[in-house]
């Protein structure tokens, strides 16, 4: 199946922060709005990041930081003033703050304002600890990561299309349930002959995108070839919105069940539950759940999708910086017990770690594939108020026998490799959800099922 996340989010949330409206940004004049930016997260990093944190070095941090944006922007040899620490927060606040005024009046420009100094202050001082995941994200960045953990809502049928390599038509991968297309009847695996009249032969991705969504109500007239025959009766389908997925769903040979998380978002565990009813209607007997190329997401998130599979006991336990260790457990919403692979490699990071340790500690399920990332720490967002958010690292995370896996990775019960341009959830052409099959095939057959063919 083709990945519909094109980036990966190597970071696990312990709070679900709520969206700040973002306000007018000043490009010019440093405002009050820009000294509560700096002294919130100021404050925040030194309360929050879970290691202790050197003043003075977060002030050179920041100083050096914004020297760097001015030569960056044009300014010939900027004169910023040091920085001194002193044991009063309030006052390094306030020599952060005339710091950005004194720069923004002596070097502001049409290129850039008080703002831009703001944030490159910002990121100084988070840079000052050195940990690749304590950044600052802009109003884009951080819109951009709540769409992409909390999915995109646009017009169109419903439908997840692939190319299909033979006949060069497109094909239905997948069908969002009781979406558009669901409720028309077309169907998974099925191929779109024409779209409005226009063959689909030779169309790429993106132009049969484009001919299947449109405006909400209008509709959408498709051919389908279902088991190599075309259907009597053309399928007319009404454009409604459709949320981006984060669980992919389809039916193996022998009835295995495959799910692909894309990633850990804000309604993961509830399109697991659906897709994993859907699958168990059509008499699932084993399940794979792909996690490759993961990054992470929501931890509350991974405690839902772990849930599914283990009946009780420890998910995972965060510890902070006070060495306070809260342990998240089982939800009580496990489906009944049915072999259980699980797909990772070196993407498969941070809460889909924690997803992935759980279930090999837990011994509900089968870890195949190449060793995973190695993130065993845990990111909080605070937002601020113009839209923009520091990402802070406040904890690491513990699998339920206590294994720290950060720089380690979670090493798979059994080791397969990935074949070069795989196209995950493709029987055909993925050696590692091959495998996965033919594990799952022998453990069917060992609890009385048919014999694997």
């Amino acid at each position: 199946m083709k990945r519909f996340i094109s980036f990966a989010i190597l970071l696990a949330l312990a709070l679900t922060t709520a969206r700040v409206p973002a306000a007018t940004p000043n490009p010019h004049g440093f405002a009050p709005l820009d000294a509560e930016e700096i002294s919130v997260s100021y404050q925040r990093l030194f309360a929050e990041f879970y290691k202790k944190v050197d003043t003075q070095t977060v002030l050179d941090n920041a100083h050096d930081s914004l020297v760097t944006y001015l030569k960056r922007e044009g300014v010939t040899n900027p004169k910023v003033a040091a920085l001194h620490a002193s044991d009063d927060v309030s006052q390094n606040i306030r020599s952060l703050d005339r710091e950005v005024e004194q720069a923004s009046n002596q070097y502001r420009s049409g290129k850039f304002g008080a703002r831009d100094l703001t944030y490159a202050t910002i990121s100084g001082m988070l840079g000052a600890v050195k940990d690749r995941y304590t950044i600052f994200l802009s109003p884009k960045d951080y819109a951009d990561l709540n769409a992409g953990l909390d999915g995109t809502t646009f017009s169109g049928t419903g439908i997840v299309i692939e190319s299909d390599e033979t006949s060069k038509m497109i094909n239905v991968s997948n069908i969002v349930p009781d979406g558009p297309a669901d409720k028309a009847g077309v169907q998974q695996d099925d191929t779109i002959y024409t779209i409005d009249g226009k063959s689909s032969k030779g169309l790429t991705i993106q132009q049969a995108s484009s001919l299947l969504r449109g405006k909400e109500g209008t509709p959408v007239t498709l051919q389908i070839l279902r088991d190599g025959k075309l259907l009597p009766t053309p399928i007319s389908i009404v454009r409604a919105p459709i949320k981006q997925l984060s669980v992919y769903s389809k039916m193996l040979p022998n009835k295995i069940g495959y799910v692909e998380l894309t990633v850990f978002g804000r309604d993961t565990a509830s399109e697991l539950t659906t897709a994993l009813d859907r699958l168990q209607t059509q008499g699932a007997r084993a399940f794979v759940m792909d996690l490759r190329d993961n990054g992470g997401g929501y931890l509350d998130a991974a405690v839902g999708v772990s849930s599914k599979f283990i009946p009780s006991g420890p998910i995972v336990s965060v510890e902070s910086r006070q060495s306070q260790i809260t342990t998240l457990e089982a939800e009580n919403t496990a489906i009944n017990p049915v072999p259980l692979a699980v797909l990772v490699n070196g993407h498969t990071a941070s809460v889909s770690e924690i997803t992935s340790g759980a279930i090999q500690d837990s011994g509900v399920g089968t870890i195949i594939g190449t060793k995973t990332f190695g993130k065993g720490v845990v990111q909080t967002i605070f937002p601020l108020p113009d839209g923009s958010a520091v990402k802070i690292t406040t904890a690491r995370y513990l699998t339920p026998h206590n294994r720290d896996i950060n720089t380690v990775g979670i090493q798979p019960d059994i080791t397969t490799a990935e074949n070069k341009n795989p196209r995950y959830g493709e029987l055909s052409k993925d050696t590692q959800l091959q495998a996965a099959v033919t594990f799952l095939q022998n453990k069917i057959a060992q609890l009385g099922g048919a014999t694997p063919q």
